[in-house]
């Protein structure tokens, strides 16, 4: 191919480039931000899971109608679920201060790690109900502050 066809062939796939229309991703859903209270210390990473599978809450696992976000501690004073679908759901935090990916415990029970939990839902002998962590999501973003506790 001669170098003034190559020239003009570039010109024109530039050309059509530069040209194109921009498209930009339109965003579905809406975000959630939640602002983190009460941390203890900088160490390891705050785990949230937010959920409309009552079923898996708190843990979240295996669940599809869920998001999850993993930010170091340092960094956790604010986390955003982006493109969250409307529905009602429930937050739950574990500061993983050992960064194992689990809740560690004391005597097979008791907490050692922080947590929290959506409109700072009661914990009696075992984690909160769904129903008392729930939150809706609708079509504009949404806050929520939850405030990190820790039994030992």
């Amino acid at each position: 191919m001669g170098s003034a066809r190559i020239a003009i062939l570039s010109a024109v796939l530039l050309g059509s480039l530069t040209a194109a229309p921009t498209v930009t991703a339109q965003e579905e859903g809406v975000n959630v931000t939640v602002t983190i209270t009460n941390l203890r210390n900088s160490d390891g990473v705050v785990r949230a899971c937010m959920t409309r599978d009552e079923d898996r809450f708190p843990r979240c696992q295996n669940s599809d109608l869920g998001y999850r976000v993993v930010v170091p501690a340092g960094e956790a004073a604010t986390l955003r679920f982006r493109n969250v679908a409307p529905g009602t759901y429930a937050i739950a935090l574990l500061h993983d201060e050992n960064d194992n990916g689990r809740a560690d415990r004391a005597l097979g029970m008791m907490p050692t790690e922080g947590f929290g939990f959506s409109r700072d839902a009661p914990v009696r002998m075992g984690p909160p109900d769904f129903e008392d962590a729930a939150i809706e999501v609708g079509s504009s973003a949404v806050q929520q502050t939850i405030r990190m506790r820790y039994m030992l």
